[in-house]
């Protein structure tokens, strides 16, 4: 099925950002990405690929007979085809943000492809680098989850549930965050935390709801809520990258401060998130994000 976007949609962007985490299957040449999801409780790969200019660009999905109506519609939420990016730039043309809008159009903010693995992926990229961060979440997909078709898809929080914590240690996992996966992957299994009902709720209240897991802050909350679920309204004050690409901007002499930054983040709203992406994006950092 082709589904026809209204542009701009930076697609390329999207592979590329895509591209950084070493499970995903990209096909850069076609600009296309095998994307694994559960539909109708079943597994299945969907086939995504994009074509055109982005100022109006093509995206052809193929799915297995008997899921193509619920499949495309989880695809189209994963890459957010039907959001109107013209209308959230046409919001920051009016803020000190424009130049950004103007010379990069187009930036979706991109979900991770499955919620429980967002929640993982976001607590196993806590305070490492990048390159470490990916080899971890990559041994923890390829240990506990399973390749279908030559596409990996995570592990399911039951089984991560029964793992004993030297399993993650074993993968170089720290004792702490070890205890913090399984810990959380327990929570989900068992309906305590239910991340079907976490969608449903406002930004604060999911957050609030987060936060009282052990191994989950703010931070980690805030970007389970942007990176899982698209939430279009969050700026995370707290993080390195956010202050960074602020001093830059404002050519400060040193960071604002989370004052500062609260104060200057309501000209963006109610579209703070793009905010986050677009700051991030210019320090080139868009990476650190995936």
């Amino acid at each position: 099925m082709d589904v026809k976007i209204t542009g701009p949609y930076n697609y390329l962007h999207v592979i590329e950002r895509l591209s950084y985490d070493p499970i995903r299957v990209i096909d850069k040449e076609k600009n296309g990405v095998m994307v694994p999801i559960n539909v109708y409780g079943k597994d299945v790969v969907a086939s995504v690929a994009f074509s055109g200019p982005i100022e109006n660009p093509n995206c052809h999905i193929q799915l297995p007979s008997g899921y193509e109506e619920e499949g495309i519609r989880k695809i189209i939420t994963i890459f957010q085809l039907e959001e109107s990016l013209q209308e959230i730039a046409n919001h920051f043309l009016h803020t000190d943000l424009a130049k950004f809008f103007r010379v990069n159009p187009g930036l979706p903010l991109l979900c991770e492809f499955d919620l429980y693995y967002c929640v993982m992926k976001t607590i196993i990229h806590q305070q490492l680098n990048l390159s470490f961060a990916h080899t971890l979440t990559e041994r923890f997909v390829k240990s506990f989850g399973k390749d279908q078709d030559g596409v990996w898809f995570p592990p399911t929080p039951e089984t991560v549930s029964n793992l004993d914590y030297e399993d993650l240690r074993k993968l170089q996992f720290s004792q702490r965050k070890a205890e913090y996966v399984i810990d959380t992957s327990k929570l989900i299994a068992s309906g305590e935390l239910n991340l079907d009902e976490l969608k449903l709720l406002k930004d604060e209240e999911a957050i609030e709801q987060l936060v009282k897991i052990r191994g989950i802050g703010y931070w980690t909350a805030e970007n389970i809520l942007l990176f899982g679920m698209a939430r279009k309204n969050l700026f995370p004050v707290k993080d390195i990258g956010i202050q960074n690409a602020v001093k830059n901007l404002f050519e400060l002499e040193k960071k604002p401060t989370v004052e500062e930054l609260l104060t200057m983040s309501e000209q963006w709203s109610p579209y703070k998130s793009y905010a986050s992406l677009y700051l991030w994006e210019s320090l080139g950092n868009q990476k650190a994000r995936s």
